[in-house]
């Protein structure tokens, strides 16, 4: 943030509101999300987002699985994969 901006921090406010009220329309809204919590805000714009699209179940068949391969000979080796740690 440069001075200049720090000074005209209403005037930027005042456009932002402008603008929010010219263009919000039904078929394009805005919508605004309190990003305090940065990790939270991420889940709840996806949840958001997610949850604007919408969803029916398709149909589809049921799945026959095929009988596993008996346990053969191979031995899997020791390797130190990188994991992903589980947050949630």
């Amino acid at each position: 943030m440069d001075l200049e901006s720090y000074s005209r921090w209403d005037d930027y406010t005042s456009a932002r509101d402008e603008m929010f009220a010219a263009t919000d329309t039904p078929w394009a809204p805005w919508f605004v999300a309190k990003s305090d919590d940065k990790k939270k805000v991420r889940l709840n714009i996806i949840t958001h987002l997610l949850g604007r699209i919408p969803y029916k179940e398709a149909p589809r068949k049921k799945v026959v699985l095929p009988k596993r391969q008996k346990e053969g000979t191979y031995k899997s080796r020791d390797y130190p994969f990188k994991e992903i740690p589980n947050v949630f």
